[in-house]
């Protein structure tokens, strides 16, 4: 009896992966596979090709050309053809890079615009984006550092849907950056190692090469499963909390002339951690804006430590208290009424 050759550890790990997000989609569904030609987009364009099929799903991946090193176009061009080779059809979307928040809000932005109009082109609806457990881990730390709070430390969710109805899934998040690099050694793919992946100008370079390095040896190993875990932990605790907020909103917020308003005894009667998310969703969701904790803070002072203090300047709008209520206006600030 002949034997199959063994398969690879690394190689079943993503499959294995793939596979739990793809058996929940619908037969005949196309997917879009965001592939850098990196080992981690490599590794998980392959399971993709050699898991779909069996499924009845049709798999595109889509290479987006940054331009922003020399030679961009002939490493996406050289992934494409990987790609290819593989069975899948093959896209280059080439992106212009601009606007504010730095080149890495400014590409991520971009790659992203050009993933959701591939998607759209491609008639699917379900992107699959390549993040390891040690992005994951990064994002945690680069949270914490940057006090955040709680929605940042959750880090990246393995499953959302946006507002177009695109669906971005992550299947990695559990799977170590080495399995990814050993199961492209196992199946002979030979990935790009980015530049920019080693550059010590950003900080995601420095906690991946510097900071999760001297903690894993200062702490010992694990550190890097202990922060997922807590980005998970604190996914279902803002699952919760969204939960409580969008069954506590209706009964505490009115509409109010220029805006929004919220009812001072309700607020108070809150916990703080509820308090502050309630304020924070309210901005958001009204203004479109969201407010750093110290301003948050200032919001509910008018009705926790009120003593006849003015308008309360934010992003967008202004928060003023009104008759018993905080009203969330986007108009210019107006004196305060006397408190009741």
């Amino acid at each position: 009896m002949q034997h199959r050759p063994a398969l690879d550890p690394a190689v079943a790990e993503v499959r294995r992966a793939v596979r739990a997000v793809l058996a929940g989609l619908p037969a005949d569904a196309t997917v879009v596979v965001a592939l850098s030609g990196g080992a981690d987009s490599l590794a998980l364009t392959a399971a993709a090709a050699f898991e779909a099929p069996k499924l009845g799903l049709r798999v595109e991946s889509v290479t987006v050309d940054h331009g922003l090193q020399p030679g961009s176009a002939e490493v996406a061009a050289r992934a494409a053809a990987v790609a290819a080779g593989l069975g899948l059809a093959a896209r280059v979307v080439a992106v212009e890079v601009s606007g504010a928040g730095g080149p890495e809000a400014a590409a991520r932005e971009a790659r992203y615009g050009a993933l959701r109009a591939a998607a759209r082109a491609a008639g699917a609806f379900v992107v699959l984006l390549a993040h390891t457990l040690d992005d994951q881990a990064e994002s945690v730390l680069l949270g914490l550092a940057r006090g955040s709070g709680a929605a940042s430390l959750a880090g990246m969710a393995p499953d959302r849907v946006d507002a177009d109805g695109i669906r971005w899934i992550r299947p990695l998040l559990a799977v170590r950056r080495t399995t990814t690099r050993a199961a492209c050694r196992a199946a002979g793919l030979d990935p790009w190692d980015d530049p920019h992946n080693h550059e010590p100008r950003f900080a995601r370079v420095r906690v991946r090469e510097a900071v999760l390095p001297v903690l894993e040896r200062e702490l010992g190993p694990g550190v890097a499963e202990a922060l997922a875990r807590t980005a998970e932990q604190l996914r279902e605790d803002n699952a919760a909390f969204a939960a409580m907020i969008e069954e506590t909103i209706e009964d505490i917020v009115e509409h109010a002339e220029a805006g929004i308003a919220v009812s001072v005894s309700a607020l108070a009667a809150n916990p703080p951690a509820l308090r502050h998310r309630i304020i924070r969703h309210v901005v958001a969701s009204e203004f479109g804006t969201s407010l750093s904790r110290a301003q948050t803070i200032e919001v509910a002072r008018l009705a926790t430590d009120w003593a006849g203090q003015g308008p309360v300047d934010l992003p967008g709008c202004s928060a003023r208290r009104v008759a018993g209520r905080i009203e969330f206006s986007s108009g210019a600030a107006r004196p305060p009424l006397s408190p009741q």
